[in-house]
């Protein structure tokens, strides 16, 4: 409840009107225009990516990052995006963190319990 800032990390359903500005090479718009499902599971997915990279930009400042689910998107996209267009994904607290009351790393998987090599 502390964090500078909270940040909520949406994604624009309509991203592929941006694709012949952003992405001038060929035409990929209609791939997502005549494929609604393909779409939003892309907008879904290049919205938490971009979500993670600004974790990581932050984290490159010294900031401590608090992603976060769980929350009721439905409210949060009501408040902040009410024409529906763009849908929030997760929300995360960032600030310069204290350390003091932090718990220690907890462990993790190795390397072959997560992957599997093809």
């Amino acid at each position: 409840m502390a964090a500078p800032i909270t940040v909520i990390i949406a994604y624009d359903t309509r991203f592929y009107e941006h694709l012949p500005q952003q992405f001038p090479a060929y035409e990929t718009q209609s791939i997502f225009t005549t494929n609604p499902p393909l779409a939003a599971t892309a907008a879904f997915r290049n919205g938490t990516l971009q979500g993670a990279y600004l974790m990581l930009a932050a984290r490159s400042l010294g900031l401590a990052c608090g992603p976060m689910s769980g929350f009721d998107a439905g409210k949060v996209n009501a408040e902040f995006f009410p024409d529906g267009r763009c849908q929030s994904n997760f929300l995360c607290n960032i600030g310069y963190g204290d350390l003091s009351g932090a718990f220690p790393r907890g462990p993790r998987l190795a390397f072959a319990e997560a992957c599997q090599l093809l």
